[in-house]
């Protein structure tokens, strides 16, 4: 594998999906990968294949995921189609939880993370607006963005509370220094 697998972490609301397509649209060498979920489809939020937990299972043990992890009552996982990106030299870009980083740091020789931050204000509002949870489920979310990265895990922060293109020139120009020069 050639390409790098960079996987995208923070708290709900704070933008990963929308930084994650905008650096692909801006990005050639990016391609985004496509999470598998045993979330509803009509739930909201990015694009994504919707499975039952019988055929997430199945497919887990059929070997069909490069990674999967659980969290918030729902499984997850990244395709083993990634591996064939990678392969053809294209840097991937993957929505992860932080639980999964260093399943990630494991797998994938050539691994980078990026952790989007925003003001506690700020995702609040996102999560409203979003309209997939509760009041008391919003403050738990909330609650839960200030959890750590895992040890032995190295991370760049960006702040996500302004202008989506800040953020995502901000993160091109740390994966692609070269960006400057063009």
């Amino acid at each position: 594998m050639t390409g790098r697998f960079i996987a995208v972490v923070g708290p709900s609301g704070v933008g990963k999906d929308s930084v994650m397509h905008a650096m692909a649209e801006s990005e050639a060498r990016l391609t985004l990968a496509r999470r598998v979920i045993t979330r509803a489809a009509d739930a909201g939020g990015e694009a994504f294949d919707e499975v039952s937990v019988t055929e997430f299972l199945r497919r887990k043990e059929a070997g069909a995921f490069s990674l999967s992890w659980d969290a918030h009552g729902l499984y997850y996982a990244i395709p083993a189609s990634v591996e064939e990106k990678l392969n053809e030299g294209c840097d991937v870009l993957a929505n992860l939880s932080r639980t999964a980083l260093l399943s990630a740091k494991e797998r994938f020789p050539f691994f980078a993370v990026i952790n989007l931050t925003a003001q506690r204000n700020i995702l609040a509002k996102r999560l409203k607006a979003r309209g997939r949870e509760t009041e008391a489920q919003i403050a738990a979310r909330l609650d839960r963005a200030i959890d750590r990265l895992p040890e032995g895990i190295e991370a760049r922060h960006f702040d996500n509370s302004g202008p989506l293109e800040q953020t995502v020139s901000a993160t091109l120009q740390y994966l692609y220094p070269d960006r400057a020069a063009q």
